[in-house]
């Protein structure tokens, strides 16, 4: 249970400054101990809404519209919900109907340079900074959109306030709501923004900049990596894999059914075409590829908590495909050896349905950074045993649409799917030339390198923040 802290008891001012609300969260939850503090500056202090400008004033959400998705990205746009908003990888963002985005009730929602998103329903309090390849994007209602204005204040600079631990402790208890939490503009229009003059401003908008563009060329360069491997592999055809576009899976028949399996979709025509295009060039098997490796699920395991900063951050399915992936801090000592992974081990999500948004068979790729972290069972591990195919160059296949779809037409259970635990090994891997499979692995690892790096510029933008803070309170 959360008490108030004795030091500074709930006041009769604080209730009167939420209407006499009486439940429990806003009091405790931090929000007053973060405005009192930030009123003890020696700095000047401006209002969030005072900063901003554009459509409403620079600080909306939107309309709520019946959302109509299509596949052919000639009549879609790119569309950030306010989970697809934390994803590091953009590639497989849902297209909202191109004739509905340009229309005058949502033109609008185009994301602009240096917005910053805060989620608004359901979890509230997330906050993104608009990176360059989420602009052009449309963005839900489901965000405020916080527009800086340029002639008064430095967007990745505002973005740092919002997202710091004063910024956030406002924003979460501004919320209201019961069964789904809501934020409202209006509830944070008078978020208090300290001011540290063009020095200390500018510094840490360079610094979330900076990150910004490195996040992109992440992006940027597995895509990259995906195209060379199809590319050289002399699968160019794979590159854009139109799915939808295929005559659909209706009618056929299929002679070599065996005891394997007899479900229709692992018989797929369309995953078979896939499958027969990489057969068609020099190729190995994923549990050749592996026979030295692994191809398996981590171990159940009870989670025992522990403190952050003692033990691992526990990173599930969902989270794993986050920037900055959240999670709750386990004891490593209390759980299996395999909770980590090995560097360069590919996981693919391994559990869950077969909606088109679902993270249920996309990849990752655990280097630098995350190798730190554990990971749970939902995950399946893919782990070369052959130094000529590194992790890095299996990743490059792995997170492409075609072998998203392949490994779709592996699935086995019920409501919940799984990937067919003896299918997954007749995966087909297109074996390139040893220079090819090298620069293509060396694209992936610079991309890891470049989101690594961005994690460490916000992280330096906010000791930065954090610094300015402690050297202006009285």
């Amino acid at each position: 249970m959360k008490t108030t802290n004795l030091e500074n008891p709930v006041r009769l001012e604080w209730l009167l400054q939420q209407n006499l609300r009486l439940d429990a969260r806003p009091y405790v939850g931090g929000a007053f101990d973060a405005r009192d503090l930030l009123k003890l500056l020696t700095v000047p202090t401006d209002t969030l809404a005072s900063l901003t400008t554009g459509h409403a004033g620079g600080l909306y959400n939107g309309p709520i519209f019946r959302r109509i998705f299509v596949n052919d990205r000639q009549h879609g746009v790119p569309f950030l919900g306010s989970a697809d908003m934390l994803e590091s990888d953009l590639s497989h963002l849902p297209l909202l109907r191109r004739e509905d985005a340009e229309s005058a009730k949502l033109a609008f929602l185009r994301v602009s340079p240096g917005t910053t998103f805060i989620s608004c329903s359901g979890t509230v309090g997330r906050v993104v900074y608009a990176r360059p390849d989420m602009v052009g994007s449309w963005s839900s209602q489901d965000t405020i959109k916080v527009v800086a204005d340029p002639e008064r204040i430095r967007p990745g600079y505002l973005f740092t306030v919002l997202a710091s631990r004063f910024g956030t402790a406002i924003l979460i208890n501004s919320r209201s709501g019961t069964g789904i939490r809501h934020l409202e503009p209006a509830q944070v229009a008078d978020l208090p923004i300290p001011r540290f003059g063009g020095d200390v401003e500018g510094r840490i908008h360079d610094l979330v900049e900076e990150a910004a563009v490195l996040r992109a060329a992440y992006q940027r360069k597995l895509v990259a990596a995906t195209e060379d491997l199809f590319t050289s592999a002399g699968l160019p055809e794979l590159i854009d894999l139109d799915w939808h576009a295929r005559p659909r899976d209706l009618g056929f028949s299929v002679n070599a059914a065996d005891a394997v399996t007899l479900r229709a979709l692992n018989h797929s025509p369309r995953a078979r075409w896939v499958a027969d295009r990489i057969r068609s060039v020099p190729h190995r098997t994923l549990s050749d590829i592996c026979s030295n490796g692994e191809i398996s699920s981590g171990s159940r395991f009870t989670r025992v908590p522990a403190q952050p900063g003692h033990g691992s951050l526990l990173v599930g399915q969902r989270q794993g495909f986050w920037m900055r992936p959240e999670g709750r801090w386990i004891s490593t000592r209390d759980s299996p050896d395999d909770v980590n992974a090995a560097d360069e081990t590919v996981l693919i999500a391994r559990r869950g349905t077969l909606g088109e948004s679902e993270v249920y068979c996309r990849s990752i790729l655990v280097t630098g950074s995350w190798l730190q972290f554990a990971y749970t069972e939902d995950f399946l591990r893919v782990a070369s045993g052959d130094s000529d195919v590194p992790g890095a160059y299996l990743f490059a296949l792995f997170r492409s649409g075609a072998a998203f779809r392949l490994l779709r037409s592996l699935s086995s259970g019920g409501k919940q799917q799984d990937i067919h635990d003896v299918l997954r090994g007749d995966i087909p891997v297109p074996v390139c030339t040893p220079i090819d499979r090298e620069r293509i692995a060396e694209t992936v690892r610079s991309a890891h390198r470049d989101r690594d790096l961005a994690d460490r510029r916000e992280d330096e933008a906010f000791a930065a923040l954090d610094a300015a803070v402690e050297g202006a309170t009285r």
